[in-house]
């Protein structure tokens, strides 16, 4: 049975940081391609960075210098390091993993940038 645990997300004033911790079970993790995404209330889903095999990275224009995506394949973990979080970053974020053609979901943590 495939798993992922999202942990981490808090409620914090603009400019604040925050770190996301994601543990995967039931995969072969070091093979999976990691993802967080993240939806705000009324808005459409969005991909915020993920992490190949290889250790590749990739992130959106609205992460990029802000966040930072960072694997663990001892640990079965992946981590997000998010700063000068604002109140636009205020969003549900999931972990997910590519995995043998399919994509798995978390269930979330809940961020939240005070203004």
């Amino acid at each position: 049975q495939v798993q992922l645990v999202e942990s981490g997300g808090n409620l914090v004033q603009a400019g604040g940081s925050l770190r996301l911790a994601c543990e995967a079970s039931g995969i072969i993790f070091r093979v999976a391609t990691m993802r967080w995404f993240r939806q705000a209330p009324g808005k459409q889903r969005e991909l915020v960075a993920d992490i190949t095999r290889d250790g590749t990275t990739n992130y959106a224009t609205a992460a990029n210098g802000r966040f930072t995506i960072a694997r663990d394949n001892g640990k079965n973990t992946v981590d997000l390091q998010m700063m000068s979080l604002e109140p636009e970053d205020t969003a549900v974020y999931h972990c997910t993993a590519d995995f043998a053609v399919q994509d798995y979901w978390g269930p979330g943590t809940q961020v939240t940038a005070s203004s």
